[in-house]
């Protein structure tokens, strides 16, 4: 496993990271940006899974969220740490969309990401330690999500909102 450098990267004002995947979330698709910040060839990163930037200190729970929904056919928001092929990290604040085809089946994931403001991160930094927390506590990888997630939701309720209404706000 790759370990993490500690060291940050940012991305610049106007910076945007584009990528594309296929249903099982291998990139078909990322454009400069993305390959600049997280140091991959596009031979490297092309056909591999878009975990492959997956950052260990971004809860699962997320992840599962994410997927949730745009297999769903809908849209969402979200702020996610990113990894670098040397183990440096970058945060962005990403717009994950399905993709359909002419019959309106989903045939691939588009994601925009931009730099996110540095007060949102603190938020959802603070939040996402309590998640990693919560899914270190189970050793098994399906109870840690669904513990993660639990308080994800009861967190959310605490505060009258749902996850979109949230991650918009910060």
């Amino acid at each position: 496993m790759l370990r993490l450098s500690g060291a940050e990267r940012v991305m610049g004002a106007d910076d945007l990271i584009v990528s594309k995947t296929n249903l099982k979330g291998h990139l078909t698709y990322t454009n400069h940006t993305f390959l600049e910040i997280a140091d991959f060839s596009a031979s490297e990163a092309l056909g591999q899974p878009h975990a492959l930037v997956r950052n260990t200190e971004m809860p699962r729970c997320i992840f599962r969220l994410l997927w949730d929904t745009i297999q769903a056919g809908r849209e969402i928001f979200a702020y996610v740490v990113n990894r670098t092929k040397f183990g440096d990290h970058y945060w962005v604040f990403a717009h994950v969309t399905p993709s359909f085809d002419a019959t309106g089946s989903i045939v691939g994931y588009h994601s925009n990401r931009r730099r996110p403001r540095p007060e949102a991160v603190a938020t959802i930094s603070a939040l996402y330690a309590e998640l990693l927390a919560e899914e270190a506590r189970h050793r098994n990888g399906k109870d840690s999500v669904n513990a993660s997630h639990a308080l994800l939701m009861r967190k959310l309720e605490t505060l009258g909102v749902d996850y979109d209404r949230f991650v918009l706000s910060i």
